[in-house]
C-alpha cells in the first residue's frame, strides 16, 4: 500500500483553497517540495509563498511541475483547466484533495467536525485545546486560527483534527475515531439535489466512525437518523441534552458558563468571543476534550485564551461608537445567528449588515431564507453574488432577495435595503458613518459572505478609524 505521507515532490491545483494550503503546508512541514497554481493571490498565498513555496496564477503548462510525484486538485477546479487536463492526459497521479486527506490520516486517531455550519469554529476550538493543553494534534482547519494565524500545524502525537467537508461529499473519505455533526441545514443542493440526500450523505459519515468511537451530535437533529453508536447529545442549553450549559452570563464581548456533561461539570468558563452559537460550539470541543481525559483546569485555561477563526465573528473594531464585525457566513441560518448573536452582545446600537450572496444555485434556492434573516437589521447592504465555480443565472441576482425583503411572508416590509457595487459601497460607508447626522448613533456594522466580501475588510477599517 502506497505512503502518502513520504511524498517528496507535490503539486497543487487551486493551492490557495482553505483546505488545500492546509495540505500544502503538511507537506512542507515534511520538507517535501511544494508548488502550485491559483487564479489569483491572497493573504494566503502570499504567506505560503514567504514560507517557500512556489505558486503562479497563470493556467500555463509551462508553468507547472512535470517532476511532481503527486498531483492534488480541488473540485472547485472545471474540467477543462489546461494544467489538470495536462497531468490527467499523462500519466501522473492525480488525487482529490478530500482523498489525500483520507489516505493521510489512515494511521492516525482522528476527531473529524462536520455540519453545514460551525464545524470550523468546532474543529479549530478542539485543535487549541490539544495545543495549548500540551496534548498535541495535526490540524488541518478550514480558518485560519487567530491564535496561531495559520488553518495548519503538526505534532508528535499522532492525533488529526480535520474539518469534515461535505461539499462533494468529501468527508466520506475520512475515519474518525471522533466524529460530530453540528447542522445539517440544506445546503449544497447542485451537488444533493434534495435536502434528504445531503443527510444520507451525513449519517454515511457518521458510519465511517472506527469501532468504540464517540459520535457527538447537535440535539436539534435527529437522534434516530444516526446507528446507536457511543453517542452525546449536545445544545446550548437543553438540559435534556448530554451535554449543555448552564448560569450563562454575557459582558465585553464574551460570556461565562457552566458545563454539564453527564455526570460532569466544568464551572465558570470563559470564553472571549461574540455570539451565543459559540457556546454551543465550544460544549463540544470541550465534551471531546473531556473524553481525551484532558485536565479539567487546562480545558478552561485553553478555552479562555482562545482568540477565535478569522472571520467567524471576528471583531474588527470595537468602540463606543461603533463595532464592526466580519463572518463567513454564507447561508441564512448562519446569517442568522450571526445578527442575533451580535445584536444580543450590542444592543441598542443601529444594525447595519452588509452582505455578499455565495454562488447562484445558493442564492435561488434561499432567496426567501435570506430575506427573513436579513431582514432583522436595520439596514441591509447586497453586494453582487459572487459566483465561485458557477456561470451566471437568469434573473438570479442580489435584487431577487432585495424584492423578497419587500414582501416576507409575515406581511413585513423592509424598506432600507439596497444593492450596491464595491466602488457604491465603499462610498456609503464614506457618508453614512461619517455624517454629521448620524455621529451621535452608536453603530454595529456587519460584514458576510464566503466570497471576496474580505477584500473590503481591511479599506473598511480605515475608513471607518479615521472617522472615529
Amino acid at each position: 500500500m502506497k505512503n502518502y505521507t513520504t511524498i517528496s515532490r507535490i503539486y497543487f491545483i487551486g493551492i490557495g483553497g482553505i483546505g488545500m494550503s492546509a495540505l500544502a503546508k503538511y507537506y512542507l512541514s515534511k520538507n517535501a517540495s511544494v508548488s502550485g497554481y491559483d487564479k489569483t493571490v491572497t493573504t494566503l498565498t502570499k504567506q505560503m509563498e514567504s514560507e517557500g513555496i512556489n505558486i503562479h496564477y497563470e493556467d500555463n503548462v509551462e508553468l507547472l511541475d512535470k517532476k511532481a510525484q503527486l498531483v492534488v486538485y480541488t473540485p472547485a477546479i472545471p474540467k477543462d483547466h489546461k494544467e489538470l487536463n495536462y497531468y490527467l492526459h499523462n500519466n501522473y497521479e492525480v488525487i482529490k484533495r478530500s482523498a489525500l486527506l483520507g489516505e493521510i490520516t489512515k494511521t492516525s486517531f482522528n476527531i473529524c467536525i462536520a455540519g453545514t455550519h460551525g464545524k470550523t469554529t468546532i474543529s479549530t476550538m478542539i485543535a487549541h485545546i490539544l495545543r495549548h493543553s500540551g496534548f498535541g494534534c495535526n490540524a488541518f482547519l478550514g480558518g485560519i486560527s487567530v491564535n496561531y494565524n495559520t488553518n495548519f500545524w503538526s505534532s508528535n502525537n499522532n492525533v488529526s483534527v480535520a474539518e469534515a467537508d461535505e461539499f462533494d461529499r468529501s468527508f466520506l473519505q475520512l475515519s474518525p475515531d471522533v466524529a460530530v455533526v453540528s447542522a445539517m441545514d440544506a445546503d449544497h443542493l447542485d451537488i444533493y439535489g434534495t435536502k434528504e440526500n445531503m443527510e444520507k450523505s451525513f449519517v454515511a459519515f457518521t458510519e465511517k466512525l472506527r469501532p468504540g468511537g464517540l459520535l457527538l451530535i447537535n440535539y436539534n437533529l435527529h437522534a434516530k437518523k444516526f446507528p446507536a453508536y457511543n453517542r452525546y447529545r449536545y445544545s446550548l442549553e437543553n438540559n435534556l441534552a448530554d451535554a449543555f450549559a448552564t448560569n450563562i452570563t454575557s459582558g465585553n464581548g464574551g460570556y461565562e458558563f457552566d458545563v454539564i456533561i453527564k455526570d460532569w461539570k466544568l464551572s465558570r468558563v470563559q470564553l472571549n468571543m461574540g455570539g451565543m452559537h459559540n457556546i454551543e460550539n465550544a460544549i463540544a470541543a470541550i465534551a471531546i476534550a473531556h473524553h481525551l481525559k484532558i485536565n479539567d483546569e487546562k480545558i478552561k485555561d485553553a478555552v479562555c485564551n482562545f482568540k477565535g477563526v478569522k472571520r467567524r465573528f471576528e471583531c474588527i473594531i470595537n468602540t463606543d461608537k461603533i463595532v464592526f464585525i466580519d463572518d463567513y457566513a454564507h447561508h441564512p441560518e448562519e446569517l442568522n445567528a450571526l445578527i442575533s448573536g451580535a445584536k444580543n452582545l450590542f444592543p441598542d446600537r443601529k444594525c447595519t449588515v452588509i452582505f455578499q450572496p455565495h454562488l447562484f444555485s445558493r442564492t435561488k434556492d434561499f432567496a426567501n431564507e435570506f430575506a427573513e434573516s436579513l431582514s432583522h437589521a436595520d439596514v441591509s447592504l447586497l453586494l453582487p453574488i459572487y459566483p465561485a465555480r458557477e456561470l451566471p443565472m437568469e434573473n438570479v441576482t442580489s435584487n431577487l432577495i432585495k424584492e423578497k425583503m419587500k414582501n416576507l411572508p409575515t406581511g413585513r416590509q423592509v424598506k432600507n435595503v439596497f444593492v450596491l457595487s464595491k466602488e457604491e459601497l465603499m462610498h456609503y460607508i464614506k457618508e453614512n458613518f461619517a455624517s454629521d447626522e448620524n455621529a451621535s448613533t452608536k453603530k454595529l456594522l456587519i460584514t458576510a459572505g464566503a466570497g471576496d466580501i474580505d477584500q473590503l475588510v481591511e479599506p473598511m477599517k480605515k475608513i471607518l478609524l479615521n472617522i472615529i
